[in-house]
């Protein structure tokens, strides 16, 4: 029976990578994987994540911040300031994980096809996060890639839930994924944040947490640091 996996921010964490896909028995050619975004950046094998994403028949791949990042140095699209500020927050990995100045072309078409967001059976898949009371497709990639604020409007609609009986959801979708923010850095926990209708699972590999994949139907997840390791 063909298994939905769901990924994000793996960062060039390859060893990671490689050991979550071994660990849930990954079927590259019947699974499929909803992969968040932000590949890309800080950890040391950028170009080896992408060839082992680029082995899954079934993978939805999802733009993040990082990856647009990269996308703009492609398309020669960053002033001189913001080239530099990306090169210090992992492109200078990136590219070296290319042995290149430039991406190659194939990794640079694969990011210009990377979807903005993601939804299907009433569940939304997005890097950042989005603003609710707007329609998705409103809203611009920027937000889209960038939002840090939907994790908190979560934790606050579940403490409504809690204490008064209010909706336990946060926007009309049943569920919504997102990356980008580290559970480190909002709950200082390295397991996924589930608060309403709305999981996190950055858990921060690259910043020493770990790597998540979660099964999507039976929320069953695993996780190992960036070495691969189960902690």
């Amino acid at each position: 029976m063909k298994k939905t996996f769901v990924i994000s921010d793996i960062h060039g964490c390859l060893k990671a990578l490689l050991a979550l896909l071994e660990e849930v028995k990954f079927d590259y050619e019947n699974d499929r994987l909803i992969c968040l975004g932000d590949t890309c950046d800080r950890g040391y094998d950028v170009k080896g994540c992408f060839d082992e994403l680029f082995k899954i028949k079934n993978l939805i791949y999802i733009l993040g911040n990082h990856d647009d990042w990269v996308l703009s140095d492609f398309k020669g699209e960053f002033g001189i300031g913001d080239k530099e500020n990306w090169w210090h927050q992992g492109g200078f990995e990136t590219m070296k994980s290319f042995n290149s100045q430039k991406l190659p072309v194939e990794y640079g078409k694969f990011l210009n096809k990377a979807l903005p967001y993601y939804v299907e059976d009433n569940k939304l898949f997005v890097h950042g996060g989005f603003d609710p009371e707007t329609p998705i497709e409103k809203h611009s990639t920027t937000h889209l890639i960038w939002d840090r604020d939907l994790i908190w409007k979560a934790k606050h609609c579940q403490a409504m839930f809690k204490r008064h009986g209010h909706s336990n959801k946060v926007s009309i979708y049943d569920e919504i994924f997102i990356g980008h923010t580290p559970t480190l850095s909002i709950d200082r926990t390295t397991d996924p944040i589930h608060w309403a209708n709305v999981w996190d699972i950055d858990t921060g590999c690259v910043y020493g947490g770990k790597l998540t994949i979660m099964n999507l139907d039976t929320k069953e997840y695993f996780q190992v640091d960036k070495n691969g390791n189960k902690k």
